[in-house]
């Protein structure tokens, strides 16, 4: 059997494309027949899109067709005459009128006055004349006058043998300097360990090496934190004061201060230093 496409005189694009291949494949069917598979998929789309459209009319008509038809109602309004307010008068009983009051007759009242005791006036007699007292004669056996019992104090109670003795702690200054107390201030290593340091920083090129021995003494104040103020020298070699009191200065280590009661008050020290310089 010829084929048909071998006598058509104007081959068309798909004619050309598919010439000498296998037409029974189906890219060459589904190329033949692309018109009219869109023309019936445009007609079916817009069918389905006028369905859709239209459906909503469709319901809302069938709904208003089986609605029940809506009673009218006559509200027609009618004028309220307001009722009158039936006022009911509560009938006041009467009261009786006031018993008349009689008037009592007045009657004059008359107060006894009872005058206020006067005190009479003491009336003092005169001792008799001295003619009068000669002539009593005094008794010779003497009388014994009333006695009256002697008052006796209560005992005292009884003691239980135990005194009890309140100890009264005087009352610690911050600010006076105290020169007796219960703990005396220490210096850290005892007191030989302040006298080798005041030595070792003393500067005897103060001096000139010809005095001897030369006495002082030093006293300052321990303050309530260990620190050392008021530092003077009682010395008759005035460079030796000046050295000895720059020496004590120089010393930073903090002393542990005096006590009283346990608490820390300000100490005056008293420090004797003696040197010899040949």
């Amino acid at each position: 059997m010829a084929d048909e496409n071998t006598y058509n005189s104007s081959p068309g694009l798909d004619e050309i494309v598919f010439e000498n291949r296998n037409k029974a494949y189906g890219a060459y069917n589904l190329r033949t027949n692309y018109r009219s598979i869109l023309t019936k998929s445009f007609i079916l789309g817009t069918i389905l899109f006028l369905v859709v459209a239209i459906a909503p009319f469709v319901i809302m008509k069938i709904k208003q067709m089986n609605a029940k038809e809506a009673q009218e109602v006559n509200a027609n309004l009618i004028d309220i005459i307001p009722d009158e307010e039936i006022i009911i008068e509560e009938k006041k009983e009467e009261e009786p009128p006031p018993p008349e009051v009689k008037e009592e007759p007045k009657q004059e009242v008359i107060q006894n006055v009872v005058p206020e005791p006067v005190k009479a006036p003491k009336i003092e007699t005169p001792p008799p004349p001295i003619t009068k007292q000669l002539e009593t004669t005094t008794g010779l056996v003497s009388q014994e006058g009333v006695k009256t019992p002697a008052y006796t104090p209560p005992p005292p109670p009884p003691s239980t043998g135990k005194v009890q003795t309140v100890e009264v702690k005087p009352q610690v200054s911050a600010t006076q300097v105290y020169t007796e107390v219960e703990q005396l201030a220490e210096f850290p290593g005892g007191i030989n360990a302040f006298r080798s340091k005041v030595g070792n920083s003393f500067d005897t090129s103060a001096m000139s090496g010809d005095e001897g021995t030369v006495k002082t003494e030093i006293t300052f104040v321990v303050e309530r934190d260990g620190s050392i103020t008021d530092v003077k020298a009682n010395g008759s070699n005035k460079d030796f004061n000046a050295e000895a009191i720059r020496t004590v200065k120089s010393v930073k280590n903090k002393w542990a201060p005096a006590k009283i009661n346990g608490t820390p008050v300000r100490y005056r020290y008293r420090l004797p230093l003696t040197m010899n310089f040949e």
